[in-house]
């Protein structure tokens, strides 16, 4: 398959708001993507198109080659073979560096948060911007003031109205609170691309509703974002388009509106196939 093909893509049952998105070239492209492991086959040629404004979640079962797959788009793993494209231009990741300057920002399901550091500290963790001038230049002095309003801006776009002083230590918020701050420093840098793994896997019910909240928000902002998720509820509220993997393969891409969460599961599992 070339690497200027696209995948086959049905916006039938798609809702008519969103079928324009589809009409652009992807913002990220994965073309027939393998890596092993010994004997064990991680990625057995996936393929993969993200659009930009849309929320793509991944599903599958243990071992199906999620997280495989998202580290072959972030950086953390080189695939064996096959292709990747940013905005249209081929790309080649070495390392999670290179995939963040090309404006793809990934949050963990480990949390890479300080939690004796505030929030505007952590939003710029290893970004740290000095102050202007020679107080900058020459004495290295940080822009302490500048990062706690940029920062409070990125929290304010996402509509987060439970994080409030960005002075605050982050050891002192709940689980939902450290969740945003994540996702508001990967929504700050990541200029195309938001990858988010397991975003309310630990969450209560009220929490999870926020995260879902700022998923959505992330997608109104015209950003591009993959969702990996276990939480089929929440797959199904937040994600335009669904991938499939199982068996180190993509087992297809469904929409909501195509299918209902038993049918996913069932051709996740290997109950049934997905039938065009």
């Amino acid at each position: 398959m070339s690497t200027t093909e696209r995948l086959p893509l049905t916006v039938d049952h798609l809702p008519e708001e969103k079928r324009h998105i589809y009409e652009a070239e992807p913002i990220l492209s994965a073309r027939d993507l393998v890596i092993t492991f010994g004997r064990v086959v991680g990625l057995d040629g996936v393929s993969l198109d993200l659009y930009r404004g849309e929320v793509l979640a991944v599903i599958g079962d243990n071992g199906a080659g999620k997280s495989t797959l998202i580290k072959c788009l972030t950086g953390a793993y080189v695939p064996d073979s096959g292709t990747l494209r940013v905005d249209g231009a081929d790309v080649e990741f070495k390392r999670p560096q290179d995939a963040r300057d090309a404006g793809i920002e990934t949050v963990y399901q480990q949390l890479a948060v300080v939690p004796a550091l505030d929030i505007a500290s952590n939003l710029y963790l290893a970004r740290e911007e000095r102050r202007p001038g020679p107080l900058g230049s020459v004495l290295r002095m940080l822009d302490k003031k500048g990062m706690k309003e940029r920062a409070g801006a990125s929290v304010q776009k996402l509509g987060i109205q439970t994080i409030q002083n960005m002075g605050q230590a982050v050891e002192t918020l709940s689980g939902g609170q450290r969740q945003a701050v994540a996702v508001a420093r990967a929504a700050a840098f990541g200029s195309k691309v938001v990858v988010l793994d397991e975003p309310t896997a630990a969450l209560g019910v009220k929490e999870s509703g926020m995260v879902l909240n700022m998923i959505k928000q992330l997608r109104d902002n015209g950003l591009a974002v993959i969702l990996i998720s276990h939480n089929m509820p929440h797959v199904w509220e937040a994600a335009d388009r669904i991938h499939i993997q199982r068996l180190g393969g993509c087992a297809g891409v469904i929409t909501p509106q195509s299918h209902d969460m038993g049918e996913g599961v069932a051709i996740m599992t290997g109950a049934t196939k997905l039938t065009s």
